[in-house]
């Protein structure tokens, strides 16, 4: 489907210059001279690099046709993590390097969103809040106030994340899987 070059939005996939691309980062720009443009900041999808680009209106992109499935993750082993579709029962894995830094928060049956170009996957959407337990984290100094700065915390996953002061060791917590950052205490 093309689009005119103004109307790409941040999450955008889009096919240039030979590859596939997801829009990252976008800013209109419209300099002294000339005619206004879309600076883009693109990260391809198979390999992870970054591109800017300006795209002016006049312009024709390619936007990808991305097909969406639910899937429930199942178990890592080695570098591949391994997936389930709900209905066909259907398996497939993915490896840890194409789900990026977002691996460290797959839990046993998890439900994540995995995106597809072509039969080909490209990337796992996660929940937007994680449950996790704390494992490591400094005991509480007499004084010290929920107020005041958070502490440094050692999750079961290995992520370290700040936490306000009345979190101790064992305490489970809600983390945001997008910010990497505590959200509250988990419920129960």
């Amino acid at each position: 489907m093309k689009i005119d070059g103004n109307a790409i939005r941040p999450g955008n996939v889009i096919e240039h210059k030979g590859g596939l691309w997801r829009a990252v980062k976008i800013a209109h720009t419209q300099p002294g001279k000339g005619g206004a443009y879309l600076q883009v900041e693109l990260k391809n999808l198979r390999d992870g690099s970054k591109l800017n680009e300006r795209f002016r209106s006049s312009e024709k992109v390619e936007r990808a046709r991305l097909e969406q499935k639910d899937y429930q993750y199942l178990y890592m082993d080695d570098d591949m993590a391994h997936f389930m579709d709900q209905t066909t029962y259907e398996q497939i894995s993915i490896t840890a390097e194409d789900i990026g830094d977002d691996a460290v928060f797959l839990q046993d049956g998890m439900m994540v969103r995995i995106e597809f170009h072509e039969e080909s996957p490209l990337g796992v959407s996660l929940p937007e809040k994680v449950t996790l337990e704390v494992v490591e984290t400094e005991p509480v100094v007499k004084g010290q106030t929920a107020s005041s700065s958070y502490k440094p915390a050692t999750l079961d996953n290995g992520l370290r994340v700040g936490v306000p002061p009345f979190v101790n060791q064992g305490d489970k917590i809600v983390v945001s899987t997008a910010e990497r950052e505590y959200v509250s205490r988990a419920e129960g």
